[in-house]
């Protein structure tokens, strides 16, 4: 029995060694990717951007190339935590890249993409983007860089460095990272880094055009921190308004746009779900305006919730994608593009504009 005792000590001290090793490698390892980051700039292109002629934008979440039509995340309440296959993976990317190719867009946005990621076999899709999309200027911004999460136990999600997107088949003259505040508590380790890339892209006359392309934190539940998220952003656009440009923001807010669409989508007794709080419009500058007037006359969902397969009817969506634009960019439609979760868990969003 004495003997018993002793392995169950020995085995138990050991597990706990272990796992004591395992945190302090994720507490040490954490680091904060710093702000005011100067980007690479991947050119393609010399196009100068003209006025008044319509262009085409879009903003893409691709998941990483996991979020097949049936993938549940465990984040999410579902069990899955990488892509289904490497193959799988591969599909899904080029789906996401053909979906928006489709759409003819002159600046295209994607956030949730993988440069070497163990939830997505270490596939390069910023060079799977590249390489669909040859003939345009790039820039990627590091979104994360996390430890090792060795979680679920069966088949952990790994190690992920991830990044945004922007790509333009107009010239970009300069592009930086912004480092958007997060939790200082342990939620840090969940949510991990969030940022926003601000690219300058030159356009005919004496005003640039900054395109804004933002991932905001998707399990910040501090109203604090998604405030200082959201404020943060809208004093750097303002900035830049008040400087004589043209400012278009486009991404992945993490809010529910209208306030409402999850009433809307779902009905008044599934419109309750923890990470989708209202947008705060009240932060919002006067000269800011939130692109809502949507062409289809029925609301087109941009994201879902990944507790279940996606069901049309069943699975929780809500609008959670889209853009904001400054004073001298014309709206001439805005369009959540349904592809009924084909390739992500999230579908695009298609704006046409024109620089006045």
């Amino acid at each position: 029995m004495k003997k018993a005792l002793k392995i169950f000590a020995i085995v138990l001290a050991l597990i706990l060694l272990v796992v004591g090793i395992y945190v302090a490698y994720v507490l040490i390892s954490y680091e904060r990717i710093e702000d005011n980051v100067k980007l690479s700039i991947d050119n393609g292109t010399a196009e100068v951007m003209s006025l008044d002629t319509a262009y085409t934008m879009t903003t893409y979440n691709i998941g990483f190339g996991a979020y097949s039509p049936d993938f549940t995340f465990f984040m999410d309440g579902g069990t899955e935590s990488r892509a289904k296959s490497k193959e799988s993976c591969t599909n899904l990317v080029n789906g996401a890249a053909d979906t928006i190719a489709a759409l003819n867009a002159d600046i295209m946005l994607f956030q949730e993409v993988d440069l070497h990621a163990t939830r997505s076999y270490h596939i390069d899709q910023y060079k799977m983007l590249r390489d669909k999309f040859p003939k345009v200027d790039s820039v990627k911004a590091i979104n994360y860089d996390s430890a090792y999460l060795f979680y679920p136990l069966t088949k952990p999600h790994g190690k992920s460095l991830a990044s945004i997107v922007t790509m333009s088949t107009f010239k970009i003259v300069d592009s930086v990272r912004r480092s958007l505040p997060i939790s200082t508590s342990l939620s840090k380790l969940v949510d991990l880094d969030r940022c926003y890339s601000v690219s300058q892209i030159k356009t005919q006359g004496d005003k640039n055009l900054f395109v804004y392309n933002i991932h905001m934190s998707a399990y910040g539940g501090d109203p604090e921190i998604r405030g200082a998220q959201v404020k943060m952003l809208f004093d750097d656009m303002s900035e830049k308004i008040q400087q004589g440009n043209y400012v278009i923001c486009g991404g992945d807010f993490n809010h529910d746009l209208l306030g409402n669409s999850a009433e809307i989508l779902n009905g008044k007794d599934k419109a309750e779900f923890g990470w989708a709080k209202p947008f705060p419009v009240e932060l919002m500058p006067k000269d800011i305006t939130m692109c809502v007037d949507y062409a289809d006359k029925e609301l087109v969902p941009t994201a879902r919730n990944c507790d279940i397969a996606y069901i049309k009817g069943e699975t929780f969506v809500i609008v959670i994608d889209g853009f904001f634009v400054s004073p001298g960019v014309e709206v001439v439609k805005v369009q959540n593009v349904q592809t009924e979760f084909e390739f992500s868990d999230h579908n695009p969003v298609m704006l046409q504009f024109k620089l006045k």
